[in-house]
């Protein structure tokens, strides 16, 4: 927390400096353009003091100084406006361009910090688990509970690793897609049922029409399935039901994910798609995640042709949907 502290206090100081800059060059601008204005202007007064008034080409010699003088004018004042829109469209390129330096950092930043606490707890909780194994004579029931509690939170892991991998792969260009007739019904169904046995504390809900085929990544679109149910759980209480759907309409099928939290508010719709982004600040939030869920999921989507959208559920909460071209077999 100190070390994102300090990175703000850096980024304000920074903005400060910034606006101070721009500010002196804006008015050394302006200094420049008043001051060779007077400069002409005194040099048109020291011409038309060198004329006599009995020179037959007086009267033409006043117009064509006021001419040139005028001409100047207009001159500095053009390249002042050039000058000027020269500056500011710098100004604001660079200014746009630290500032979104900065947000990817802080991101960054907040992605260490969950990635950290994400791969700890699954091993710390797991590690106490075996010990516990070790130190104490469980009867049977017991050592089931503690077993299947750590293959949960190695499962956890192995997801998290997972998601990472496969997020590095996609974004270099080193992912080798194995695209197939899939059940995707049966990935649903076995994903449904996956998280209601890890969560049966929680209402689950479903309606899943069988029998829907798409091409797709086997692993790809385990992903999408896992992060979009994942991401339910995280962000709705505990005791709220969470509703997953699959349909169709015509030549497509439709996935949906409801779950009824607190809602994404509008303007973060687009952003939640982001790499690292998360709603809220990493210090006060307290649902878990590092940020690359939705990214994944976005991705995965993009690169199957898939529709992928987010809206508020109703009464609360928020719903995920998933449209994509279905396949005869």
């Amino acid at each position: 927390m100190a070390i994102q502290i300090n990175r703000s206090r850096w980024a304000n100081r920074a903005t400060v400096i910034y606006w101070l800059l721009l500010i002196y060059v804006l008015a050394a601008l302006i200094w420049w353009f008043i001051a060779l204005n007077l400069q002409n202007r005194q040099m048109a007064e020291y011409k038309l003091s060198l004329l006599t008034h009995d020179d037959l080409a007086y009267i033409q010699k006043v117009e064509k100084i006021y001419s040139e003088r005028d001409r100047l004018t207009t001159a500095y004042l053009s390249e002042g406006v050039v000058f000027l829109s020269v500056i500011l469209v710098g100004a604001i390129f660079l200014y746009s361009a630290v500032m979104r330096q900065i947000r990817i950092q802080r991101q960054q930043q907040n992605f260490m910090m969950a990635i950290t606490h994400e791969l700890k707890t699954p091993i710390s909780i797991a590690r106490l688990n075996m010990e516990t194994l070790q130190k104490h004579n469980l009867d049977e029931t017991k050592k089931e509970k503690i077993l299947k509690s750590s293959l949960q939170e190695i499962n956890r892991l192995n997801t998290l690793t997972g998601n990472i991998l496969v997020s590095a792969q996609l974004e270099g260009g080193s992912y080798l897609f194995n695209k197939e007739e899939l059940n995707f019904s049966q990935i649903v169904s076995e994903s449904y049922g996956d998280f209601s046995s890890r969560f049966p504390n929680r209402p689950w809900h479903h309606a899943i029409l069988p029998g829907l085929f798409l091409s797709g990544d086997p692993l790809l679109m385990q992903i999408l399935v896992n992060n979009l149910i994942d991401n339910a759980v995280k962000y709705s209480p505990p005791g709220t039901p969470v509703t997953v759907g699959l349909k169709k309409e015509g030549t497509e099928g439709i996935l949906e994910l409801r779950d009824e939290g607190s809602g994404i508010p509008k303007k973060e719709h687009k952003r939640i798609f982001q790499k690292f982004y998360r709603v809220g600040n990493e210090d006060t939030r307290t649902a878990q995640g590092t940020g690359l869920g939705l990214y994944l999921c976005r991705k995965i989507a993009k690169d199957h042709k898939m529709r992928l959208g987010v809206s508020d559920n109703q009464p609360r909460g928020t719903l995920f949907t998933v449209r994509f071209n279905l396949i005869q077999v």
